[in-house]
C-alpha cells in the first residue's frame, strides 16, 4: 500500500520542553508520508544537557541520505557547525549528547519509497552518551551541585569520519579521595570500550592531566558510591589532529577544522608555530570566511581568529579577525607566533586556510662598492654554505666564524642597477636552498642597496609553493619607499643610453685634445 501525502493536520516537529519524552516520524509504526518535513526542537533547563536514543530506524537507504534522511543538531538546527550527523537505511543513529540544552533533530521524506522512520526518546540531564563533534564539553550530573550517589556514567567520544587523537582537558575536579580510587573515581580509555588500554583513574581534588588518546576514541567513566560526594568535575575534548597543531619547520599551511566545508561550533582551536632563535614568523591568508562582526558593538564578538607574538595568549595581540576579509600578511616580532580560533554555538562558515614562512634573520650592509651579507649559522644550522648564494650558485657564502658571509662587489653575482623612485639601486637575489630530495624548496629575498646613502635593505619576495606570495617584507630597518620597478629591458635601454651618450663625450673630448695638439705643432 502507498502511504498517503503528508496532510496538513498530521503532527509533525515542534518544540519539546518537558525534562524527558518521545516523538516519531509522522504514521510510526506505519509508512510515512511523502514529501514531509518535520523539524522537532527539544529545549531543556540552561546548564543541562540532553541524551537522544533511538528505539527504532528504518529509512529509505542511499550511501549519502540524499532521498530521505534524519539529521541531529547539537544545538538549532540548519547551522552546519552544529550538525552531529545525517542518517538513513537501517542502521540507527548512536546515542547522543548534547553540548548545551538545545538539540534539533529533522526529518525529510522526498517522493519515492516510504519506509517505517523511526521512534527517538529524550531525557535532559541524563549522563554519559556518545559524543561525535570535534569538540565539545563534558560534566559531572548536577554540576557544579554535588553529585549524586550510586553514578555511573559513560562517555564514549569519537567516530568521525577522518578524526584524529583526542585530547582531554580537566577545567574542574573535586570527588571524594582515597588510596587506589576505589569509591569514586573517573577511567580514562584509549579505545571505544574498557577492554582498551587504561589512560589513568583519578579521584580527590587534584585535577588530572592533560590526557590525549593514540586512536581516534576516548571512554570516559564516572563513577560514584554510596556515601561521599563532591563537586564533581568539568572537562573539555577536542580532536587534536586538526584543531591543536605545533609548527616547527620553516614553511608550512593549515586550515580552520574541515575546511572548505563548515567548521563546527564550540571550538577553542590552536595553532602554535616555534621557529628557531632569531626567525620571525609571516603569516599568508589565503582565504577567510567566518561569521560576522556583531551589529550592536561592531566588533568580532562571535565566532574570530587571533594572533599572539610570543606563542602564548598573554603574548601582544597581532591582529583579532572574523567575517569575509582579504588581510594582509602579519609578521611576528619573535620566533614563536600563536593563532587561535573561537567559535561559538551557532552559525558556522568555510572557515580560513593559512600559510607561513620563517624570516631568515640576516644582516645587509653595503659600501659605495659592495654588499656585506651576514646570517648566524644556528638560523640555518642543516644548511651546507653552498645552499646560500647571491644571484648564482658560484657566489656561495663563507664561513666565518658562527656565521655565513657573502661579501661581493657590485660589478659580479647577477648584481643589477636599477632605478627606483628617481633614484639608483643596486640590486640581486638572495638564495636559500631548503629543498630535500626531490622536493624543491628555495626560498629567494631581494637585497637592495642605495650606494650614495649606503643603505641595504632586504625583502623576503617569495617562499616554495604552495605560498604565491604577493607582498614583501622589510627585514632591516632602513628608509626604502616603496617605488615601481621598471620593466628590465628599459633600464637596460637607459643604461646602455647613458654609456653611449659619455662615449661620444670622451670621443669629442680627444677629438678636441688632438685638433689643439695639432694645431700647436702647426
Amino acid at each position: 500500500s502507498h502511504p498517503p501525502l503528508c496532510p496538513p493536520g498530521i503532527k509533525c516537529g515542534g518544540v519539546l520542553s518537558a525534562p524527558s519524552g518521545n516523538f516519531s516520524s509522522p504514521n510510526f509504526p506505519g509508512l510515512y508520508p511523502y514529501e514531509t518535513e518535520c523539524t522537532w526542537l527539544i529545549v531543556v533547563a540552561e546548564g543541562s544537557s540532553i541524551l537522544l536514543s533511538f528505539s527504532h530506524f528504518e529509512l529509505e537507504y542511499h550511501d549519502t541520505c540524499a532521498y530521505d534522511y534524519l539529521q541531529v543538531y547539537n544545538g538549532a538546527a540548519r547551522d552546519q557547525g552544529n550538525l552531529l550527523g545525517t542518517f538513513c537505511g537501517h542502521s540507527p543513529p548512536p546515542p547522543f549528547s548534547s553540548a548545551w540544552h538545545v538539540m534539533a533533530v529533522v526529518f525529510r521524506s522526498d517522493r519515492h519509497v516510504a519506509k517505517h522512520g523511526f521512534a527517538a526518546a529524550y531525557r535532559k540531564d541524563a549522563c554519559g552518551g556518545q559524543l561525535t563533534g570535534l569538540s565539545g564539553e563534558i560534566t559531572s550530573p548536577r554540576y557544579p551541585e554535588s553529585y549524586p550517589n550510586d553514578a555511573e556514567c559513560r562517555w564514549s567520544i569519537g567516530g568521525t569520519s577522518g578524526g584524529g587523537p583526542l585530547t582531554l582537558v580537566f577545567a574542574d575536579f573535586q570527588m571524594e579521595g582515597g588510596q587506589g580510587c576505589g569509591f569514586d573515581y573517573v577511567a580514562l580509555f584509549d579505545g571505544p570500550t574498557v577492554t582498551a588500554p587504561r589512560l589513568g583513574r583519578y579521584c580527590g581534588s587534584a585535577r588530572p592531566p592533560r590526557t590525549i588518546s593514540s586512536t581516534p576514541h576516548l571512554l570516559i567513566i564516572f563513577k560514584s558510591d554510596f556515601n561521599i560526594g563532591g563537586r564533581g568535575f568539568k572537562a573539555h575534548f577536542y580532536s587534536a589532529g586538526e584543531c591543536q597543531e605545533v609548527f616547527t619547520t620553516i614553511k608550512g599551511n593549515f586550515s580552520s577544522p574541515q575546511y572548505p566545508n563548515f567548521y563546527p561550533n564550540n571550538l577553542k582551536c590552536q595553532w602554535s608555530i616555534q621557529l628557531p632563535p632569531g626567525y620571525r614568523v609571516k603569516v599568508f591568508f589565503l582565504d577567510m570566511e567566518l561569521e560576522g562582526r556583531s551589529s550592536l558593538t561592531g566588533g568580532c564578538d562571535y565566532d574570530h581568529l587571533s594572533a599572539f607574538d610570543g606563542g602564548t595568549e598573554n603574548g601582544s595581540l597581532l591582529g583579532r579577525w572574523c567575517g569575509r576579509e582579504s588581510l594582509a600578511p602579519v609578521t611576528s616580532r619573535s620566533n614563536r607566533l600563536l593563532l587561535v580560533l573561537h567559535t561559538d554555538r551557532n552559525t558556522a562558515k568555510r572557515g580560513f586556510s593559512i600559510s607561513y614562512v620563517g624570516v631568515v634573520p640576516m644582516n645587509v650592509s653595503c659600501t659605495r662598492t659592495d654588499f656585506h651579507i651576514q646570517i648566524p649559522m644556528q638560523s640555518l644550522a642543516q644548511l651546507e654554505r653552498n645552499r646560500i648564494y647571491l644571484g648564482t650558485p658560484s657566489c656561495a657564502a663563507q664561513v666565518v666564524g658562527r656565521n655565513f658571509k657573502i661579501h661581493t662587489r657590485f660589478d659580479t653575482c647577477g648584481t643589477e642597477s636599477q632605478r627606483r623612485n628617481n633614484t639608483s639601486v643596486i640590486v640581486s637575489t638572495l638564495y636559500i636552498d631548503f629543498s630535500v630530495g626531490d622536493q624543491e624548496d628555495i626560498h629567494q629575498y631581494e637585497v637592495q642597496c642605495e650606494p650614495k646613502r649606503k643603505e641595504a635593505s632586504v625583502t623576503l619576495i617569495a617562499g616554495p609553493d604552495p605560498f604565491r606570495l604577493s607582498q614583501v617584507e622589510n627585514l632591516v630597518d632602513a628608509q626604502q619607499q616603496e617605488g615601481e620597478v621598471m620593466d628590465a629591458r628599459e633600464i637596460k635601454s637607459q643604461d646602455t643610453s647613458d654609456i653611449v651618450f659619455i662615449s661620444i663625450c670622451i670621443l669629442a673630448g680627444l677629438l678636441m685634445v688632438i685638433a689643439v695638439v695639432g694645431l700647436v705643432l702647426l
